[in-house]
């Protein structure tokens, strides 16, 4: 049984398309049985809607509207995710917060991706924290998803060197190679565990 995964989506997507592009790669799939099989976002407008879609990835939309129900939304992002029935769920760029019933339901198999070395610089704004604060040294983080800001436990990481004239735009650059790989490694990783344990 290959390994399932749902992956959350707000815009570009370029995350997902480091794991599509994994799971295209022969030998890397010969090695790590895992599939997506399900792209989703909170908007339209996600381009990485458009990537899932160009790789044959069943693609659905949760719209959160300003002053909406966010625990009905909540609900109903748990439903269409449950409805994969997936051994993971990657959030990929996905810039919403998610509640109390989809954390009950997918506890210990969602993980996130940010650009600093969690718990330095959570939030939105890591790599410009990181910079303002003077670090010369920061990076990527791969962490399980509960209910705080970037609290979850931390699952790999990956240094990144701050240089002196970088600028928020030549560091996040940096950074997104070591979060793609960081990514796609644990998933692998994961894949394999679950896969040893049956």
């Amino acid at each position: 049984m290959a390994y399932s995964v749902v992956v959350l989506v707000s815009g570009s997507g370029t995350l997902l398309q480091s794991l599509l592009d994994s799971c295209d790669d022969p030998d890397w799939a010969a090695a790590h049985d895992v599939r997506i099989v399900a792209v989703g976002a909170d908007r339209d407008s996600a381009y990485g809607l458009e990537r899932g879609r160009a790789a044959g990835v069943p693609t659905f939309v949760v719209p959160f509207h300003k002053g909406d129900d966010r625990a009905a939304w909540d609900r109903r992002l748990t439903e269409e995710v449950a409805a994969y029935d997936p051994d993971l769920v990657v959030s990929a760029g996905f810039m919403k917060l998610v509640g109390p019933a989809f954390l009950e339901r997918f506890a210990g198999r969602m993980i996130n991706t940010h650009p600093a070395l969690l718990p330095s610089f959570p939030g939105t704004h890591g790599v410009r924290d990181a910079l303002a604060y003077g670090v010369k040294v920061t990076g990527a983080s791969v962490f399980y998803v509960d209910d705080g800001v970037d609290t979850g436990a931390v699952i790999a990481q990956a240094a990144v060197p701050v240089l002196p004239d970088d600028t928020e735009e030549s560091l996040h650059e940096r950074i997104k190679v070591q979060e793609r790989r960081l990514l796609i490694e644990t998933v692998a990783d994961l894949a394999d565990r679950a896969a040893a344990a049956h």
